[in-house]
């Protein structure tokens, strides 16, 4: 196995796509960081590609000289330092700050995201309506323009669904379809949105319905995410932040429920006609 396919390698692509957009947003070249920090070209160019390990002092040095601030300092260096662990890490909520959460960032990487929601609506096909609505239940104390802001990068995210560059297997259990905002409309015009994503080429939707009784995944939403030229990662949330997991057997473990999902769950064209149900319902 080589190095590029090995469970760090993803998350120093994480650190190096972090540490690029900030030289980008800096305005600064390789020649700025030679000539402020004394590194080798081929060592910038190897951070950047990911090829190879920052260090702690490394990251928050370049950090400094491209602007950031201490939350983007302090981000940076919890990067560089799950990037030298392997199997599981823990990654703490900061209500995204103004930048990109861990998950964002894994997200833009991916070419495929095969997910499993059990209360909500996917976050790849929420309206601006309903993502509102649930950013708010989540932190009902956040001001709105921190909730705007979160709901535009949300918006931004799912284009590269609609542009076909990712593709998303969802399985939706039936209880996010039902679970109601408290505004009929904004139910409504999400499960036709849904129904619109689901004609997307790059994308499939499955109903997981009530009356298939108990399943292998019950009570855990997941996302598994898959990438070119590295290994998948599986992302589970939880009300502080997330856990990601790489190792062999935990992989193998969530393709398995997520085969067991696949089988147990509607088809996509039934899925679509319970859809349908449902906002008959509303």
């Amino acid at each position: 196995m080589t190095q590029a396919n090995t469970g760090p390698g993803v998350r120093r692509r994480l650190l190096a796509k972090a540490l690029i957009q900030l030289r980008e947003q800096a305005g600064k070249n390789f020649d700025d960081v030679v000539e402020a920090l004394a590194f080798s070209k081929s060592k910038i160019s190897r951070i950047e590609a990911g090829a190879s390990g920052v260090s702690i002092v490394d990251a928050r040095a370049l950090g400094r000289l491209y602007g950031a601030d201490e939350d983007k300092l302090a981000w940076l260096e919890r990067l560089a330092r799950i990037a030298k662990q392997r199997g599981r890490w823990h990654v703490f909520g900061d209500g995204l700050v103004d930048w990109f959460s861990d998950f964002v960032v894994l997200e833009s990487e991916a070419t495929m995201i095969n997910t499993f929601e059990i209360d909500l609506i996917p976050g790849l096909f929420q309206t601006e309506e309903y993502a509102a609505m649930v950013l708010r239940a989540y932190s009902p104390d956040v001001p709105d323009e921190v909730v705007q802001r979160k709901v535009a990068l949300r918006q931004t995210r799912q284009n590269r669904v609609t542009d076909g560059s990712l593709s998303v297997w969802a399985i939706v259990d039936e209880a996010a379809l039902r679970r109601t905002t408290g505004d009929r409309e904004v139910d409504r015009r999400q499960l036709e949105r849904l129904l619109g994503m689901s004609l997307l080429t790059n994308v499939v939707i499955q109903v997981l319905p009530f009356d298939k009784g108990l399943h292998m995944a019950m009570g855990t939403a997941f996302s598994l995410l898959r990438f070119h030229g590295y290994p998948s990662i599986v992302y589970v949330d939880n009300l502080t932040g997330g856990v990601y997991l790489d190792e062999a057997a935990d992989l193998e473990r969530y393709s398995l429920v997520l085969d067991h999902l696949r089988a147990t769950a509607l088809t996509v064209r039934e899925s679509a006609e319970f859809v349908k149900g449902v906002i008959a319902d509303l």
